[in-house]
């Protein structure tokens, strides 16, 4: 019947009321059409060649993410003179020698850091658009370890192993300065959580004067179960807490006779309660009512030089 919205095609004449045949109202037809060229392996969704090529992509981004780049004179210089490891020290092809443009190049030389000279649409790209004076340093990724080598590793027999645990401590500098103290006091490597707190980067570098190079680091996704780890391995963990902990003076000498992991709290809000419970001991530095905190690092300093020296 005409208009009939049920109807599914075309009905093709027959001699025979036996077997009337219904058409594909022009799916065949348009089967046949071509469907332009082949795509590409790597621009098919699910092919093995797609996969590959996104991982690849997510790869390299993640390799831009993680390297960072000192740029400005007197940056370039300081970072060279602390000993932070890079891969390059780019140079425009327009710079003019100077002073601290010679102590780079001569620095970068001496400890074998490849001297690249790059026009200036290539340092724009390098200091993405910020700016850079003419030269940049590409440091290199920094390479963590796994909890176990923190553990496994004994600076000394003399002394028990000592461990620095930081619980989100935010501010680079105050990683780098707390690694200077753990280095210092003969620790055996520092622990971090490798989210929302600071990681090794160049500032912290700085701040650490050279010791980040020779203490190992570990990043960790939980602080309260890698210290369970470290207990489980003979350390007793002992927290840093602004109110609440034991007086430093008053924990007793034989404290320290054993392997010891210090967990130091972020600056804003110290430890943790859930890495709070897991510690064996809070401890308190004893300061002047008027002064409401100390510093991180100069907490940490402060504990580090007690347990060795008691």
């Amino acid at each position: 019947m005409a208009g009939n919205s049920k109807r599914r095609g075309a009905v093709r004449g027959t001699t025979s009321k036996k077997s009337r045949t219904v058409g594909s109202g022009g799916e065949r037809r348009r089967g046949l059409e071509g469907k332009g060229p082949t795509p590409r392996a790597e621009d098919r969704p699910g092919h093995p060649a797609a996969r590959r090529s996104a991982r690849t992509t997510r790869q390299r981004r993640e390799g831009a993410a993680k390297r960072e780049v000192i740029l400005g004179r007197n940056a370039v210089v300081e970072a060279l003179t602390a000993g932070i490891p890079a891969t390059e020290l780019a140079v425009g092809d327009f710079l003019t020698d100077d002073p601290r443009t010679t102590k780079a190049k001569a620095a970068a030389q001496r400890t074998g850091i490849p001297v690249v000279v790059r026009g200036k649409n290539e340092m724009d790209q390098l200091g993405d658009g910020l700016p850079h004076q003419g030269i940049a340093l590409v440091v290199s990724p920094f390479h963590y370890v796994d909890l176990h080598d923190v553990i496994a590793h004994h600076p000394s027999a003399d002394v028990p192993d000592l461990v620095v645990a930081l619980d989100h401590v935010q501010d680079s500098r105050n990683l780098g300065a707390i690694a200077r103290s753990a280095a210092a006091f003969g620790a055996s490597g520092l622990v971090l959580p490798n989210r929302r707190a600071a990681s090794v980067t160049a500032s912290a570098w700085r701040s650490s004067a050279g010791a980040l190079a020779r203490l190992p680091v570990a990043r960790v996704v939980n602080v309260a179960r890698s210290l369970g780890s470290l207990q489980k391995a003979g350390f007793a963990a002992v927290g840093l807490a602004t109110t609440g902990g034991t007086p430093l003076p008053a924990v007793p000498a034989e404290t320290w006779d054993q392997p010891v992991v210090v967990v130091v709290g972020s600056e804003a809000t110290g430890i943790s309660p859930l890495v709070a419970q897991t510690c064996d001991l809070l401890v308190t530095i004893p300061i002047a009512d008027d002064t409401e905190s100390l510093n991180a690092s100069v907490a940490t300093a402060i504990a580090l030089d007690r347990i060795r020296n008691p």
